[in-house]
């Protein structure tokens, strides 16, 4: 089955290649079945989080209604980029299957950071929403 998944993630990459896409393709599984799927949009969309995975991952917890996707596995053509992968760790994806390893890690951009502005106020408010929730 694994090979098969896989096959269909090519497929999706297929698809955004034709649509000027960086050719990456995903599938959610959960008990052998596809869930969820997506293919590279961020050009098409405009939006840079449009990376297959996370479509895929939007999908699969529209279709199960649930932001935790709990023994699922996902199939992608490419090991995914710092942000797919913790996208995948907060919906509490079970384990990844990759066919290509990335081809160069190193960032494109570096994003100036800046923390501590109006801090405790900030904290507050999640401290307390949790301890509510808690």
């Amino acid at each position: 089955m694994r090979e098969q998944f896989m096959q269909r993630a090519l497929e999706l990459a297929q698809q955004a290649e034709a649509e000027g896409e960086v050719p990456v393709g995903a599938v959610l599984v959960l008990n052998d079945e596809i869930i969820g799927e997506g293919f590279n949009q961020p050009i098409s969309v405009s939006d840079p989080t449009a990376h297959a995975e996370i479509i895929a991952i939007r999908q699969a917890a529209e279709k199960i209604n649930n932001y935790r996707l709990i023994n699922s596995t996902l199939y992608v053509t490419l090991e995914p980029c710092a942000m797919c992968a913790n996208a995948l760790i907060h919906a509490r994806v079970e384990k990844v299957v990759f066919g290509a390893k990335r081809l160069n890690d190193k960032l494109n951009h570096i994003v100036e950071y800046e923390g501590g502005i109006l801090e405790s106020e900030c904290s507050d408010v999640l401290k307390n929403f949790f301890k509510v929730k808690r």
